[in-house]
């Protein structure tokens, strides 16, 4: 069973990156479900999701963390299950992770990815499947956050688009607070299978992705050559 993560660098919706994740399933017309946790489900994100999914070949679902149990009739499980594909929205990562744990939705997510679901996002939605990352879910500054590692190299989302991120990222790298990793332009994205990258996309000629590494106490900065498909 191949395992699937296709991120990029922005939490915003887009027609190509979600047709990319629902021909990564190989189904006709797949089961795609977002998670907008990191959002607090926020209405007007779903909204634009169902506005690209009305767009694209795919039944469109929504995974709200914030609801009433009484309300519900299926599990958190049960819904990650019936899926083809998943994409993580942007917010708050630190406190999507939290939910996420007291849920039991890591582990659901973590067995359906085993399964051959695809998984992916952007922002906090590409963040949280590597083992850590900078983030701006505390107050003040960028912070390190660790993730889920579905894949064990650090993240950097944002690269191209926030000026304190790269930087900081490079500096992170070099003291030894976050592995070697990979690093989205906000229009980027990178497609994994088995943890491995078998391609790297983009919405145009400006964004790129990069593995960012350190040698000899310098920073490497490794383009992923990609493809247009915006």
């Amino acid at each position: 069973m191949q395992r699937q993560l296709f991120i990029y660098g922005s939490g915003k919706h887009t027609v190509p990156f979600l047709d990319y994740m629902t021909k990564a399933t190989g189904k006709q017309k797949s089961n795609l479900c977002f998670i907008p946790t990191a959002s607090g489900d926020d209405e007007g994100y779903i909204e634009r999701f169902h506005e690209v999914c009305d767009q694209l070949e795919v039944h469109a679902h929504v995974l709200r963390v914030w609801v009433n149990s009484y309300d519900d009739k299926e599990t958190f499980t049960t819904i990650i299950n019936q899926m083809d594909a998943i994409v993580v929205g942007g917010g708050n990562t630190l406190n999507m992770l939290a939910i996420w744990h007291a849920q039991g939705i890591d582990k659901a997510l973590r067995n359906a990815y085993e399964n051959g679901v695809v998984m992916g996002g952007g922002s906090a939605g590409s963040l949280c499947w590597f083992n850590g990352g900078t983030t701006d879910s505390r107050p003040a500054e960028l912070s390190i956050v660790k993730g889920m590692r579905f894949i064990d190299k650090s993240h950097c989302p944002h690269y191209n688009s926030e000026k304190s991120r790269r930087p900081l990222y490079h500096s992170n790298i070099l003291n030894g607070d976050l592995t070697d990793g990979y690093a989205c332009d906000d229009r980027s994205a990178l497609h994994f299978i088995n943890e491995k990258v078998v391609k790297s996309v983009s919405l145009d000629a400006d964004n790129h992705s990069y593995y960012v590494h350190a040698e000899n106490g310098h920073i490497i900065e490794d383009l992923i050559p990609g493809d247009i498909i915006g």
